[in-house]
C-alpha cells in the first residue's frame, strides 16, 4: 500500500511533465503562409513563397488575415531597392491592406474590434509620443516609418500589426474600396484638408484617373469645389463628377484660363512631379495653393521664385494622413467608388508592380491575397 501511495505521484508527476513539452512543442509550432518576400532589394528578386512564416502578434498586436492589398508606387520603390532603409530582410513589401482579424493579443483594449471583422490597416508607424504624434501628426513621426517599408508589409495571407493602426469598416463595404482607403484615399484627403479647399473654388487635378486622382476628384466635389480634371479618360467625368475634363496634357493652362475666365486654379494638386511641373505652376491663380504628395515622373524642378511671391502661391508638401482622417474617411465611405483595371493574384506581384507604369492603365491595380 506504501508503495502504491509513493508511486502515483511520480505517475502524476510525469503526465504532467509529458504534458508540458506537448504544450511547449504546440505553443513554439511556426506556422506558415503565403508571401512575397524579397532577401535583396530589386524587382527581379521578389519572389512568391509558400513557407513564410506567419507572423506572431504581441499582446497589443491584431492579426489580420488579408484579403485584398492596394499596389501602389511606394511598393515598386521598396521592392526595387528606392529606400535607404527597408526592414526587416528577408522582406515582405505592401503598404495597403484590408482583411479580416483572426487573432487578437491578449491586451487588446478596443472593444469595437472581434474576431471575424473586416478591417482596413492604417500603414503608418509611429511611437505616439514625440512631440509630432502629440499634435495627432502621427505621419510624420520623428522616430516612426511605413508598414510594408520598416516593418513587413500586406503583401501576404497574414499582417500582425498595433491594435492602433487596425480601423474597422462596414461590413457591407466592397475589398476593393475598403484596400484603396490607407494610401489611395487617405493620401489625397489629407492633402486637400491642407490645401484648405474651399467652396466653390477651381480644383486642377492631374492624373485624375491614377490612384489617388479619381478619389481627388470625388473629395473636391464633396468639399464643394468646382473639379477640373487633367486625363485622357472621359469617364473621370461621366463616373467620378469631375465638372470638367481636359485630356491635352500640352494645353492645361490655357484651358484652365478659359474654364476660369482668367482666375487660374485656386488649388493645383500634382502628384505626378517634374513632366508636370512648368504647367502645374503656371495654371496656380493669384493666392492660389500648389500641393504634392509624389514625384512619378521625377523630382527635381526649376521654380521661377518672382511667379511665387508675386502671385502669393503657397507651395505645400503633404504626406499620409492621420488617425483622425481615417475616421473621417471610413464615415464618408458609402459615398466614394473607386475603379479597379487589373486584379493581379499574389503569384504574379512582379507584373502587377509593373503594370504601375503602363501606359493603357485605366485604373487601379489590387492583389488579391486570399
Amino acid at each position: 500500500m506504501l508503495r502504491v501511495c509513493y508511486y502515483l505521484p511520480c505517475v502524476a508527476i510525469l503526465k504532467i511533465i509529458r504534458f508540458d513539452k506537448l504544450i511547449n512543442k504546440i505553443t513554439n509550432t511556426v506556422f506558415t503562409m503565403k508571401a512575397a518576400i524579397f532577401e535583396t532589394p530589386g524587382l527581379e528578386n521578389l519572389k512568391v513563397i509558400d513557407n513564410a512564416d506567419q507572423p506572431k502578434i504581441n499582446d497589443q498586436d491584431v492579426l489580420i488575415e488579408v484579403k485584398v492589398a492596394g499596389v501602389n508606387p511606394i511598393d515598386h520603390i521598396v521592392a526595387s531597392g528606392g529606400l535607404p532603409r527597408v526592414d526587416p530582410l528577408p522582406h515582405i513589401p505592401g503598404a495597403e491592406s484590408s482583411g479580416i482579424v483572426k487573432e487578437l493579443g491578449s491586451h487588446v483594449n478596443n472593444s469595437e474590434l472581434k474576431k471575424g471583422d473586416k478591417v482596413v490597416v492604417h500603414n503608418k508607424v509611429f511611437d505616439g509620443t514625440c512631440d509630432m504624434c502629440l499634435n495627432g501628426l502621427d505621419m510624420l513621426c520623428r522616430n516612426g516609418g511605413l508598414i510594408g517599408a520598416i516593418t513587413n508589409g500586406g503583401f501576404a495571407e497574414y499582417i500582425s500589426v498595433p491594435e492602433r493602426n487596425v480601423f474597422k469598416i462596414p461590413d457591407d463595404m466592397n475589398w476593393d474600396l475598403a484596400a484603396s482607403l490607407p494610401v489611395t484615399s487617405l493620401t489625397p484627403y489629407h492633402a486637400l484638408k491642407e490645401a484648405s479647399l474651399k467652396i466653390n473654388e477651381h480644383l486642377l487635378v492631374f492624373g485624375a484617373s491614377g490612384n489617388t486622382g479619381m478619389i481627388a476628384a470625388q473629395l473636391g466635389k464633396k468639399m464643394g469645389g468646382r473639379v477640373i480634371a487633367v486625363s485622357k479618360d472621359s469617364w473621370i467625368k461621366s463616373e467620378f463628377g469631375a465638372d470638367y475634363v481636359i485630356s491635352d496634357y500640352e494645353k492645361v493652362a490655357e484651358n484652365v484660363k478659359e474654364i476660369t475666365q482668367g482666375r487660374m486654379a485656386d488649388v493645383v494638386l500634382n502628384s505626378l512631379g517634374v513632366e508636370t511641373w512648368d504647367s502645374s505652376f503656371a495654371s496656380v491663380g493669384v493666392n492660389g495653393r500648389w500641393v504634392t504628395f509624389g514625384a512619378l515622373t521625377g523630382a527635381d524642378v526649376k521654380l521661377n521664385v518672382r511667379s511665387l511671391y508675386s502671385k502669393q502661391i503657397k507651395l505645400i508638401g503633404s504626406t499620409g494622413g492621420t488617425r483622425k482622417e481615417m475616421h473621417e474617411l471610413i464615415d464618408m465611405s458609402s459615398k466614394l467608388k473607386i475603379r479597379v483595371w487589373k486584379k493581379f493574384k499574389l503569384e504574379d506581384v512582379r507584373e502587377a508592380l509593373q503594370a504601375l507604369f503602363a501606359k493603357e492603365r485605366d485604373g487601379r491595380i489590387l492583389l488579391s491575397i486570399s
